[in-house]
């Protein structure tokens, strides 16, 4: 009663309504807060991803800016061709690298297009893989050791990660027993061997006519008895490659006849190697077994 005669009841409801108010609007600016907060952790990590996209089309523009003005001059650092003992100790130096799980790519290219992760992990040198194909690539994600080798026999395509690089040494150097043959349209020579070592040894040469210097029909008779001759001499190849004792065969030669005599070659090659069989023997042998490496 006192309180409304002295106009202390309309006071008090007016508190109460802007204790209301106070309320309302503590609890409005404590979500505008809340907003703010969550706004600017977004705006925050969109920032963030914009940084992201900039620097990386910065580095794909880098890369084709690198690739516009390099295509011409991309070479490999490094060729050598290697063979025994120098190529033991490339093979074992190769070997002995260990990047860690996951970290060293071992790929072989054939003739084609080179897959992603190899592009991936060559970069900018990637059109050096593609060029020096088929041949293995090996790279580490460091980029410490990045080279392709061409070796004397080629596997299947594949594509790696392990540790180290996963190198089969029976595609580079000779092991176990195996025959190389040598055939040219005059010549025949074939050793069976154990590692490096011959073991075995069988040749023999063919006296070709040569060119005749007339035309008309003397020359085309000529012709016709020269190819009889190496007909007769491949004949001779074929039997002999038949007396083998091994089941491992590598024929290398002359081009034009390899295809008549190496039906059952594990592996093939073209190799100019002349002279006496036994020395055109040996020297196809370690022309055969040879890699070329280039450091990309």
């Amino acid at each position: 009663m006192l309180d409304k005669l002295l106009g202390r009841e309309s006071l008090k409801t007016r508190i109460e309504a802007l204790e209301s108010e106070k309320e309302d609007l503590q609890q409005q600016l404590a979500a505008e807060s809340d907003r703010r907060a969550d706004a600017v952790t977004e705006r925050q990590a969109a920032q963030r991803r914009v940084n992201e996209l900039e620097d990386k089309v910065a580095q794909l523009q880098d890369r084709i800016e690198r690739l516009q003005n390099t295509d011409r001059d991309l070479s490999v650092r490094h060729r050598e061709r290697l063979q025994g003992e120098r190529l033991t100790d490339v093979l074992d130096r190769l070997e002995s690298i260990d990047a860690g799980p996951d970290r060293a790519l071992t790929a072989f290219i054939g003739n084609g297009a080179v897959p992603a992760h190899v592009r991936e992990a060559f970069g900018d040198r990637a059109p050096l893989i593609a060029e020096k194909s088929p041949c293995f690539a090996l790279t580490d994600d460091a980029g410490v050791c990045s080279v392709a080798l061409d070796p004397p026999i080629t596997p299947m395509p594949f594509v790696e990660w392990g540790s180290g690089f996963d190198i089969d040494r029976s595609l580079f150097e000779p092991t176990g027993e195996f025959t190389l043959a040598l055939v040219r349209s005059d010549l025949f020579a074939m050793g069976e061997y154990r590692g490096r070592e011959r073991v075995a040894f069988h040749g023999f040469d063919s006296d070709l006519g040569r060119n005749h210097s007339k035309g008309g029909f003397s020359q085309a008779r000529f012709e016709r008895l020269r190819d009889e001759q190496i007909d007769n001499h491949l004949d001779r190849c074929r039997a002999a490659l038949d007396e083998r004792t091994t089941d491992r065969l590598y024929v290398v030669g002359e081009r034009s006849v390899l295809g008549d005599v190496a039906a059952e070659a594990n592996a093939t090659a073209a190799v100019d190697a002349t002279g006496d069989p036994e020395d055109a023997l040996e020297d196809a042998f370690w022309d055969f077994w040879t890699t070329t490496l280039y450091a990309i």
